[in-house]
């Protein structure tokens, strides 16, 4: 029976975990984790969101100042910002030719294409998906006109967003296609991702703490999504949400008693890492 975790390092998936569904987070969830950076826990919130769509809860739960506030993972996993020196500690850039490749085959399905940096989503068109993932975001949307060449440049990954049945069948061509040069994955039925090679949540969280000198078995992480998934299966502690995908939850070592709606995450560290 699960008495106590030992962690150093909490590995926060936003949406569908750490957010309730209207993308907020509780007085209580905020006071739970304050309390765990004042016992010199690392907090760190860990999105598929770029990094200024990230500071807007890091702003909330106000811990940016602390030390254990100091460390966000954006981008699922391609970045690590230190928010104390303002810049980047970590980086991974997917090479061009996927890029292209990826906008090409989206655009044989009339599928657009999205790439990313902290503040503003880059499309090669107007388009209603991207005005979702705006309004998700809080990010700002730029139409590049010639988009191919400016994938040319690299970018940390790129998102395509569309019907979920059209994706589905996109995911299974670029696996086939691309599968051995980078990773694939829908973050939401309607999001399909695409990162570099060995590029996960999971593997950022484990250079965070080896950079800084904590040990695997002391990460704690929890999540709820396919993208979740590297940060579920590395993680020393690993915690899948109630309301999470069931292929998550199976490969999770604990399953959260109560959903994000209703504080799971906050409920299960008070219990299980504060002990209180």
């Amino acid at each position: 029976m699960l008495k106590h975790v030992p962690a150093k390092i909490i590995a926060l998936d936003l949406d569908d975990t750490l957010l309730k569904d209207d993308l907020t987070i509780s007085d209580y969830t905020v006071s739970v984790l304050q309390e765990a950076v004042k016992r010199g826990i690392y907090v760190t919130l860990c999105s598929g969101r770029t990094d200024n769509a990230i500071l807007t809860y890091v702003r909330r739960l106000d811990i940016a100042g602390t030390q254990g506030g100091r460390y966000i993972i954006a981008q699922n996993g391609t970045s690590i910002s230190d928010l104390h020196e303002r810049k980047a500690i970590y980086s991974r850039v997917l090479e061009s030719d996927i890029l292209t490749h990826v906008y090409r085959k989206a655009c044989e399905l009339s599928l657009v294409c999205e790439v990313y940096d902290a503040s503003t989503i880059y499309i090669p068109y107007k388009n209603e998906w991207t005005d979702i993932d705006v309004k998700l975001s809080g990010l700002n949307q730029q139409v590049v006109s010639d988009f191919e060449t400016f994938l040319m440049k690299g970018h940390p990954k790129t998102v395509v967003p569309g019907e979920p049945e059209v994706l589905q069948k996109l995911q299974a061509e670029l696996k086939k296609e691309i599968g051995e040069r980078c990773v694939i994955f829908t973050s939401k039925p309607y999001f399909l991702e695409v990162m570099p090679k060995n590029t996960g949540k999971g593997e950022a969280l484990i250079w965070l703490a080896e950079y800084l000198g904590i040990a695997q078995s002391e990460t704690v992480a929890f999540g709820d999504a396919m993208n979740d998934e590297s940060m579920i299966r590395l993680a020393g502690t690993s915690i899948a949400m109630k309301n999470g995908l069931q292929v998550i939850k199976d490969m999770a070592a604990h399953v959260s008693e109560y959903t994000n709606d209703e504080d799971g995450v906050a409920r299960f560290i008070q219990k299980y890492v504060l002990n209180r």
